[in-house]
């Protein structure tokens, strides 16, 4: 499947009325030039990249799969967020993603997932998968999704993804979409992310306002999972999905835009 292209770069002169016109977040507080970490921003984007000869793949290049979800901290799972996903696909086994807390270049890179099989989280040691969250109540509830992608690719993809699980570090709370908080900068300790698992478990404002940003319709969504993929104990475990289904780029005109700034 070819790769639509990603999304424009926001126009520095947009307003804040043209900006939530075209769905993206306008942060509730914008950086001031004193804020810290903006010091070096302007030298470091002007400087020029160096020739390499001869030309080498960039690491962050195949992170182009984008999955949108929640995430509670394990510990405090009164701590959720909407949690953006550029994923690459290692193999049938593993996928490594990025995180971010919005999908335009205004979004703050938040922390990191890697996504396994059950054959391969099954080879972990006991201790091990206590790190590890399961995905199969984001996937039928409608909770994960896959911006950009028509509905039966989504639908294929999800599929794929039943009995996997994640283990996911946060480093930057910067807050939620709907009610703000968070912190300036990343602060403290990297916190262990999880996975809801039941209905209930989740601030139902979460799915709100993304709906409303995205133009989702979860209980269409939710029905059409659990048409879908029922899993059972006995269900036939499924490998990982392959690179065709995964790689895409989230369309700004179908998936709307998600930006965060430092408050």
């Amino acid at each position: 499947m070819r790769a639509p292209a990603g999304p424009p770069r926001p126009r520095a002169s947009r307003t804040t009325e043209e900006r939530r016109a075209h769905g993206h977040r306008h942060p509730a507080t914008t950086p001031t030039a004193a804020s810290p970490g903006d010091r070096e921003g302007p030298q470091v984007r002007r400087a020029p990249a160096r020739r390499q000869s001869p030309p080498v793949r960039r690491p962050a290049r195949g992170f182009d799969a984008y999955l949108v979800g929640f995430h509670p901290a394990k510990d405090s799972p009164d701590m959720q967020m909407e949690a953006h996903h550029y994923c690459k696909v290692v193999d049938d086994d593993l996928i490594q993603c990025v995180l971010f807390d919005g999908n335009t270049s205004e979004a703050n890179l938040i922390g990191i997932e890697y996504i396994v099989s059950e054959s391969l989280f099954d080879t972990l040691p006991e201790e091990e998968r206590s790190y590890w969250h399961p995905h199969n109540y984001e996937i039928l509830s409608g909770q994960l999704i896959a911006p950009g992608l028509p509905a039966f690719a989504e639908q294929r993809l999800m599929a794929e993804l039943v009995n996997s699980y994640g283990k996911t570090w946060h480093t930057w709370h910067t807050g939620r979409h709907d009610t703000g908080g968070g912190h300036p900068l990343p602060l403290g300790d990297p916190m262990l992310m999880w996975s809801f698992n039941r209905d209930g478990e989740s601030d139902p404002d979460l799915a709100s306002d993304r709906a409303r940003v995205l133009g989702l319709d979860p209980d269409a969504t939710r029905e059409r999972r659990r048409r879908a993929a029922r899993p059972s104990a006995s269900s036939t475990r499924r490998r990982r999905p392959r690179v065709r289904v995964l790689r895409h780029d989230p369309d700004p005109r179908g998936a709307g835009g998600r930006a965060r700034a430092r408050s």
